[in-house]
C-alpha cells in the first residue's frame, strides 16, 4: 500500500506563473466584483459603491488603484460642476469578460449559494 510519503517529491507539476499572477491580482477580495460591474459599462465611484454591497470606500479606492496600476482600469475625471470621477476597463480589462462569464456559470452550477447572516 502506497502512502503520501512514497510519492516522488517532484510528482506534482509546479503551478503556472501566469495563473499565480492572475490570482494575486484578481483573487483579492472585491476585485472580481469591481471588474464584473465595469465589464458591463463605465461607472462613477459612487455607483460602484452602490453596486457592490459591503465594500468600503477605502477598499474600493485601493482596489481601483491596483487595477489601474495593472493596466486594467482607467480613471477619468468628468468636468463639472460637479466634478465626478468615473472608471472604465481598458482593452486588457475588457478582455476578461469571457473568463468572468465562464466563472459565473461555473459558480451557479458548483458553488452553493450563501445566505447573509
Amino acid at each position: 500500500m502506497k502512502d503520501a510519503q512514497s510519492h516522488e517529491a517532484g510528482a506534482c507539476k509546479r503551478v503556472d506563473e501566469s495563473i499565480t499572477r492572475v490570482f494575486q491580482l484578481l483573487g483579492k477580495r472585491w476585485t472580481g466584483p469591481i471588474v464584473a460591474v465595469l465589464v458591463e459599462q463605465p461607472a462613477h465611484f459612487a455607483d460602484l459603491c452602490r453596486a457592490i454591497p459591503g465594500i468600503s470606500e477605502r477598499m474600493l479606492s485601493d482596489r481601483l488603484s491596483e487595477l489601474g496600476t495593472a493596466g486594467l482600469v482607467v480613471r477619468q475625471v468628468d468636468e463639472g460642476p460637479p466634478l465626478r470621477v468615473s472608471y472604465r476597463l481598458t482593452e486588457a480589462g475588457a478582455a476578461l469578460r469571457p473568463a468572468l462569464e465562464e466563472l459565473g456559470e461555473w459558480a451557479k452550477q458548483h458553488l452553493p449559494e450563501t445566505r447573509p447572516v
